[in-house]
């Protein structure tokens, strides 16, 4: 067979007219095949996941700070002066004295003249909680 002209819709590999089961249009009458526009649809998607990638950041970050301030507390109580061994659940107060030094007492704050800098309590993983 000879060259078809280019309106005739002719494959090659099965040898047969397929016009009729084309996906788009095959004459001139035919609407014309515009490209979509996703730009709207990547930048909508694009806004979406970098709120939902701040909101976990926001959330890592705070989780973060809580973890720092208890890793202070920590360090702070455990730093401090004491003579006893502090059991577990009951509550205690964390002092400085005269000498700045940091000391830690059964003592509450109304009874106590040294600056207080926080009330904390020992829990069963032997970390210090400020209550």
């Amino acid at each position: 067979m000879g060259k078809k002209p280019d309106l005739v819709v002719f494959n090659e590999e099965t040898q047969k007219y397929d016009a009729a089961i084309k996906p788009y249009g095959t004459n001139a009458s035919a609407p014309a095949i515009k490209p979509l526009n996703t730009a709207t649809w990547r930048n909508d998607g694009v806004d979406r996941v970098n709120k939902q990638f701040k909101s976990r950041f926001d959330e890592i970050s705070k989780q973060y700070q809580e973890l720092m301030q208890q890793f202070e507390y920590n360090e702070l109580v455990y730093s401090a002066k004491f003579n006893f061994e502090p059991i577990i659940g009951e509550d205690y107060h964390l002092y400085r004295n005269k000498k700045e030094e940091a000391f830690l007492s059964i003592i509450p704050p109304n009874q106590c003249k040294f600056n207080h800098l926080g009330s904390f309590r020992l829990n069963s993983q032997k970390m210090w909680e400020k209550i």
